[in-house]
This record gives C-alpha cells, structure tokens and sequence, in this order.
C-alpha cells in the first residue's frame, strides 16, 4: 500500500467514525423522543440498531488495528488511529444507553399511568445532544476550538442531573405511585449524564490528536 493509499484508508477510517457517530446520536435521539411521546413503536425501533452498532464496534476496531500493524504510523498518524480506536469505543457506549433508554420506555414506562412530565429531563438531553455534535464536529475538523468550554458544559449537566434527582423525590414523596416511574427517570437522567461524559472523553482524545498533549475535561 502506497503512502497515499494509507492516508486514503485514513479518512476512510475516520468517516466510519463519524457515520457510528451519527447512528449513536440518533438512537439516543429517537428514545428521548419515544420517551416524551410514550411512543413504543419507536422505541421498539431503537433496539434493534444495536446490531448495526456492534458492526461499526468491530470493523473499525479491525481496521484500525491492521492499519497499525502493516504499516507502523508515526506522529500524527499515529494518534489519528489510536484517537478512533478509543471514539469508537466511547459512541459504542452512548449508542448502547439509546438502547437501555429505549428498554426503559418499552419494558417499564409504557404500563404506568403517570402524567409526570420532567422539563429537565428534555433539558439535560439538549445540552448531551450539541455537546456530542461538537465532539463529533471537533473530531472531524481537528478544531480544538470548539471543545474549549466542554468543562463549564459538562458542569451544567451535572446541575440538571441531581436537580431532575431532587425533583423526583418531591413526587415520589407526594405519592407512592410515582416511586417506580420516577426511579427509572432518575435511572435515564444518569444514563444522559454519562454520555455527556463520553462525549469530553472524545474532545480529550481529540485535543491529543490534534497537539500530542493529554487533558483532562471532566
């Protein structure tokens, strides 16, 4: 293989990255969607993505290994490849909490009767969902710039975390009825956090990419 056919196998790599980006983000999209409308059906959709996303997991962990081992990258081309082999681990998870939100709605929260609607909930998925864009983005560009204030972002979804964890016991305490309901928004509210949590994990592997250097975001 030629240096241009390396480079070529690359940005190959790396637009797999991006395309698992795209259908982890919208599992997770699509079951805070079914979650907010109580839509089983899309939920029932969501789960079966897990597969394409094990597909993603595995091909580009064997590409990115081969590109390794035949050609022993260095500097920069060797962070880009070791940059995608720990994304790819990081959309995996996300996409899998698309998954274990979309069970949450199929399994428990379609057969209760609670009108519990926690705006904060749709808040703290807001700020996950353009923060694993720009991660996204900054890794597609190799822009650092978009990742500088990840630390006061990640900060405000902790916020919301533990104001959605007091807001469900104030129900739970009014009324026992809305005791499993509210555990399991507590439960997704977490799962939310912690693909905030992915997400700067991904801006600090691009900040390696990009300079060499490690950081630390959250």
């Amino acid at each position: 293989m030629t240096t241009r056919e390396f480079h070529r196998e690359i940005v190959e790599l790396k637009n797999s990255i991006l395309d698992m980006g795209n259908l982890a983000l919208n599992m997770l999209n699509n079951s805070i969607i079914a979650l907010v409308n109580n839509d089983i059906e899309l939920a029932k959709i969501v789960k079966p993505k897990k597969e394409q996303l094990n597909e993603f997991d595995v091909n580009i962990e064997d590409r990115a290994l081969k590109l390794i081992a035949l050609h022993n990258p260095m500097a920069i081309d060797m962070r880009r490849i070791a940059t995608c082999l720990k994304v790819n681990t990081y959309l995996y998870r996300i996409g899998r909490y698309g998954k274990d939100i979309a069970n949450i709605v199929i399994e428990n929260l379609s057969k209760t009767s609670t009108t519990i609607k926690l705006i904060n909930l749709e808040h703290i998925w807001e700020h996950v969902r353009d923060l694993i864009k720009d991660a996204l983005e900054a890794f597609d560009k190799a822009d650092i710039n978009i990742i500088k204030n990840f630390q006061e972002r990640d900060d405000e979804i902790d916020k919301l975390r533990w104001s959605i964890f007091r807001e469900c016991l104030t129900y739970m305490m009014e009324d026992n009825k809305n005791i499993t309901p509210c555990a399991h928004y507590q439960m997704i509210a977490r799962y939310l956090e912690r693909c905030g949590d992915h997400a700067c994990k991904i801006a600090e592997k691009v900040y390696y990419m990009v300079t060499g250097e490690h950081t630390e975001i959250s």
